[in-house]
């Protein structure tokens, strides 16, 4: 054996034992949100929302579709002509609140939310909720809706 080598293991020892391991430091300085945003593919930042006031419209397929459903909840009631009766009037009050709920629908308020993406895309996303979202948010794109990151 060569006792040589017997301080040199020593030594090696003692200066591995004196050996830090790596910290945390916490996020990377500087412009962290641009850091984190070039890993995140649906991310963008809110330029701009516009309130989208909705006509109160009819195409009347609302007309149609409720007319129908009314005729066959009405011809479900009585015999003879009082299910006749019952099936015209189903018809008509089916019409007439299907128009409306299609209006009601056609009129709601939405909102445009104008997002720059990282990638450099600009999009604009139609949705009825802005869910916290405000221009400078933060946001990732997911189903054609805008998600308030933080």
């Amino acid at each position: 054996m060569n006792l040589r080598l017997i301080p040199a293991v020593a030594l090696t020892i003692a200066l591995s034992a004196c050996a830090t391991s790596p910290s945390y430091n916490g996020p990377p300085q500087g412009n962290y949100e641009n850091s984190y945003s070039t890993r995140c593919e649906s991310c963008g930042r809110v330029e701009r929302i516009e309130q989208i006031y909705g006509q109160r419209h009819s195409s009347g397929a609302g007309a149609v579709i409720g007319g129908i459903v009314g005729g066959v909840l009405g011809n479900q009631v009585g015999k003879g002509d009082g299910r006749k009766a019952a099936t015209v009037v189903g018809v008509v009050a089916g019409a007439a609140v299907g128009n409306e709920v299609e209006k009601d629908n056609n009129g709601a308020t939405t909102f445009d939310i104008y997002v720059h993406m990282d990638d450099g895309r600009r999009l604009i996303i139609n949705q009825r909720d802005p869910a916290g979202i405000r221009e400078g948010s933060y946001v990732s794109i997911e189903g054609g809706r805008a998600r308030l990151i933080r």
